[in-house]
């Protein structure tokens, strides 16, 4: 099975009620723990690549494993640049057969973020290629912010139709309270923004930053209307978790396979289950 545009996947997210997972991959390890969890699970995938993943393994390796784990897997698999910020790195996963690309240009003044995104439109739509848009920025790890200057981090609903109408994006990512990285406190989401955002806009959304975010807040955002959510940290999280251990227990091992052996098996875990969590499991 080769790679599927994306928005047909989010599009069946949204006439069935559940959200697709985005899980992101930095090299082997990963991808096979994340695909062997979407098969596992019969659930429908969407692989994201960043920037600095493909500045780490190579772009054209990390495509190529997916492609052939696509090939493999008996379930739809996007291929998705997650987070781009220029057009060279969206030129060079069209260039390597990514079925969707996101352009964030966040950070961005609405009017600049408005045209870099539509330039990224008309550069993927006539490849039959899916484009994400982010409006609203996200806070980081790195961020410390006011009460006031999180407001103004937020998506405004107005804004995102007027962006969504001039753009022609297939995927829009929101800012509803949530942060890349894990959270400093217990998160807190406005789901009343996101109600109001879902009522406006038209095209699928999207949560970033959705680890370390409690089970029942993932539902919720599932049900008023998330079609999409992205999980990076959490998967890192298991990986450190279960090499440490693993070398903890078996200090002289230098065995490569038997090092990774466990972090595979502890992603796959964390994988399968945002899978049954976000309600696309069964749905390949």
């Amino acid at each position: 099975m080769s790679f599927v545009p994306m928005s047909e996947l989010l599009e069946k997210a949204r006439q069935g009620g559940y959200a697709v997972g985005a899980f992101n991959t930095n090299n082997l390890e990963i991808t096979l723990s994340i695909v062997e969890a979407a098969v596992e699970e019969r659930s429908p995938l969407i692989l994201a690549v960043s920037p600095g993943a493909m500045r780490y393994a190579g772009a054209a390796y990390l495509a190529a494993i997916a492609r052939v784990a696509s090939e493999e897997a008996p379930v739809p698999m996007a291929l998705h640049l997650d987070h781009g910020t220029t057009l060279d790195e969206v030129e060079t996963a069209l260039s390597l057969g990514f079925s969707s690309v996101m352009i964030d240009g966040s950070r961005l003044p609405f009017e600049e973020n408005a045209a870099l995104t539509k330039k990224v439109v008309e550069m993927a739509k006539p490849l039959g290629v899916s484009v994400e848009g982010e409006l609203g920025r996200l806070a980081g790890k790195e961020d410390d912010i006011s009460a006031d200057e999180r407001e103004a981090f937020m998506t405004d609903p107005d804004q995102a139709v007027e962006f969504v109408e001039r753009t022609g994006v297939d995927a829009l990512a929101v800012s509803i309270g949530n942060a890349h990285g894990w959270y400093k406190g217990e998160p807190h989401l406005d789901f009343d923004r996101l109600r109001r955002i879902r009522e406006k806009v038209p095209v699928p959304l999207v949560l970033h930053g959705a680890s370390g975010i409690p089970d029942d807040m993932i539902r919720e955002a599932c049900r008023i209307g998330v079609d999409k959510i992205n999980i990076d940290t959490e998967i890192r999280d298991a990986f450190r978790r279960a090499v440490e251990g693993f070398l903890r227990e078996n200090p002289d091992e230098i065995d490569p396979r038997k090092i990774l052996g466990p972090a595979r098996e502890a992603m796959r875990k964390v994988v399968a289950g945002k899978m049954r969590l976000f309600g696309c499991a069964g749905r390949a």
